[in-house]
């Protein structure tokens, strides 16, 4: 056992959840399954699922493995690797899943995790989303987190993304240092990227999805499964979806847990930055927010800028199922 995974046991051991979450287990029928294969991204805003990871073990799966998406940037083509069967579920970006849905992944989103995560950041001169007409934005890749969540803030304000946007694609340290050399005009990150620029004052935050509206009102991340993983495994799909929103709580409440889970994955932001990002996530707030209204005000912004064809009624009609997210707010007291 490594040195993250005993910090880790030791303060959820000190909270009493480990305890709590086999006595939970055992009021329950035992999940059909001990095996669990979920998806990694390199964002902070993941720690919850890795803080599950020993909630999970108490609640009865055995074999935890964890892989890597094969299209870089968490975009839609992220969702593959679940809707093909490789993994069993994932927390995905909200906007991408609109975009997998639309295009037939065979998954059914649960729910959401929190709202807020990435932030716009741009050049002292740009001083509204509207200004970013014409200019070029740095972005991981085409269809990444980064340029869909993007694409729907400009469309928001009535730009075209595929006309009036220059897209710029770069990995994200080459996209952080052109924006401070004032090479680009814009550059949306997620977390670190967001307190890593603010601390060394790289360009002005003009969106924070944390707490600027409409983005602060809307999920980020919504866990999704293989849709017959969750058919085959009810029992252990609630288990999944319990331990990812219990995570997110402790994350809350002990963000240095977060942390040390985080790290444990292999994955190196500075500490500071790193427990910084934990404590400004709103983890707690799944119980106040809609996923279905997430769903929706994507699929529309998504629609209008002519990156998917589904209405929003459709794309929650297919990709969706909140019955066991409802079933959670009542066990779950806040």
């Amino acid at each position: 056992m490594n040195k993250n995974r005993r910090a880790i046991l030791g303060a959820l051991a000190a909270a009493g959840t480990v305890g709590l979450a086999g006595r939970i287990a055992a009021a329950e029928p035992p999940p059909e399954t001990t095996r669990l294969r979920l998806v990694k991204f390199p964002s902070l805003c993941q720690a919850p699922l890795f803080v599950a990871e020993e909630l999970l073990r108490a609640d009865g799966f055995t074999d935890i493995s964890y892989l890597d998406a094969d299209v870089p940037g968490a975009g839609p083509g992220s969702v593959q690797v679940v809707s093909d069967g490789r993994a069993d579920v994932a927390v995905f970006f909200a906007a991408p899943l609109a975009m997998a849905i639309d295009r037939g992944a065979d998954i059914v989103v649960l729910g959401g995790v929190h709202p807020g995560c990435f932030e716009l950041f741009t050049t002292p001169d740009i001083r509204s989303v509207k200004d970013l007409k014409g200019k070029t934005v740095s972005v991981l890749a085409n269809e990444s987190g980064q340029h869909v969540f993007l694409a729907t803030i400009v469309t928001y304000v009535g730009l075209d993304p595929q006309r009036d946007i220059r897209w710029d694609f770069n990995p994200p340290a080459k996209g952080k240092q052109l924006l401070a050399e004032g090479r680009i005009d814009g550059y949306l990150g997620f977390p670190p990227d967001p307190q890593e620029l603010r601390d060394r004052k790289i360009g002005r935050m003009l969106l924070s999805s944390t707490v600027d509206r409409p983005w602060s009102q809307y999920f980020c991340c919504m866990p999704a499964v293989n849709r017959s993983w969750a058919r085959k495994h009810p029992v252990a799909t609630k288990r999944v979806l319990r331990a990812i929103l219990k995570g997110g709580e402790i994350c809350t409440s002990n963000p240095e847990v977060g942390v040390k889970a985080y790290l444990a994955k292999g994955y190196a932001p500075r500490p500071e930055y790193a427990l910084q990002s934990i404590k400004e996530l709103p983890y707690r707030r799944w119980r106040e927010f809609n996923p279905e209204d997430t769903l929706r005000f994507y699929a529309l912004q998504l629609r209008e800028a002519g990156m998917i064809r589904s209405t929003p009624q459709k794309i929650i009609a297919q990709g969706t199922d909140f019955r066991i997210l409802e079933q959670l707010k009542r066990e779950m007291k806040g």
